[in-house]
């Protein structure tokens, strides 16, 4: 006999997180594929998982957003399901050690704390994640991080006790200094051989100044160097089809004839 399904159609949020629980656990026990799950074959699609719902904001497509935060709730499911058969934890344990954090970490609307601005905010969070008993600020920062979008969280840590420059120009000084020292290790201008592991330190400290002051400015650097990934793809891909409708090869056209094709791409949304 086929198990019931719940109804089609859940009316509060209630109900819908219910159904997915109810379905997951049916899947669990019945299903050969889900059977076999366990946390770490899980672990690298649900990092898939993530990115494709990076992928979906980048490109302001609501309708996939909501698609991939379905796919990505029903991995987090997933997960407290395969820790309650060990009596690890369930998903209420999860639930309610999120719920406890975020009215611990938010004293200034559930306690008698005031402040002022975002600032106050952020640096009452890493002085309460400290007593919580976090040995360091940077502790949070997770070692496998993209290591763009690990500057940006070190940078915002630091930031949060304190430890930051006063203004936008200190910032922009210090790309400056970090772009000459890159340029003195690289010798952009004599042919004399350089030293790739100084050169190669010279130009992180040049990446991790520009993220500063990305950060400064307002920008986040994952997505403008993201958005220019799609920019160039879409652009490379327009080259392509061109190349394939005068009969081309691209590999056979020279720099010129592309940067034709490129021009032209720059022109199209």
């Amino acid at each position: 006999m086929p198990n019931t399904i719940p109804p089609v159609t859940a009316t509060d949020p209630s109900s819908a997180f219910l159904r997915l629980l109810t379905i997951l656990d049916s899947l669990r026990t019945e299903c050969p594929w889900d059977k076999k799950q366990t946390m770490e074959t899980l672990r690298h699609l649900t990092i898939e998982e993530t990115y494709e719902l990076s992928d979906a904001i980048l490109d302001g497509d609501l309708q996939e957003v909501k698609k991939e935060l379905g796919d990505v709730m029903m991995h987090l499911v997933f997960y407290a399901r395969i820790a309650s058969e060990t009596n690890d934890f369930t998903i209420v344990d999860v639930l309610n050690s999120v719920c406890d954090k975020l009215i611990n970490r938010h004293p200034h609307i559930y306690g008698d704390v005031e402040v002022q601005d975002e600032a106050d905010v952020k640096r009452n969070w890493e002085q309460i994640k400290l007593k919580e008993g976090n040995k360091s600020v940077l502790g949070g920062v997770p070692a496998s991080l993209p290591a763009l979008v690990k500057a940006g969280r070190i940078q915002e840590k630091a930031r949060g006790i304190g430890f930051d420059w006063d203004n936008k120009t200190q910032v922009w000084d210090k790309v400056e200094e970090e772009l000459a020292e890159f340029k003195n290790e690289y010798n952009t201008v004599d042919n004399e051989a350089i030293d790739i592991e100084k050169a190669e330190s010279e130009f992180g400290d040049l990446i991790f100044s520009l993220v500063n002051y990305a950060r400064f400015i307002g920008i986040n650097p994952e997505n403008a160097l993201e958005k220019t990934n799609k920019k160039f793809i879409k652009r490379f891909q327009y080259i392509e089809s061109k190349a394939q409708e005068s009969g081309k090869a691209l590999q056979d056209m020279t720099l010129a004839e592309m940067d034709v094709y490129w021009n032209e791409a720059k022109t199209l949304k």
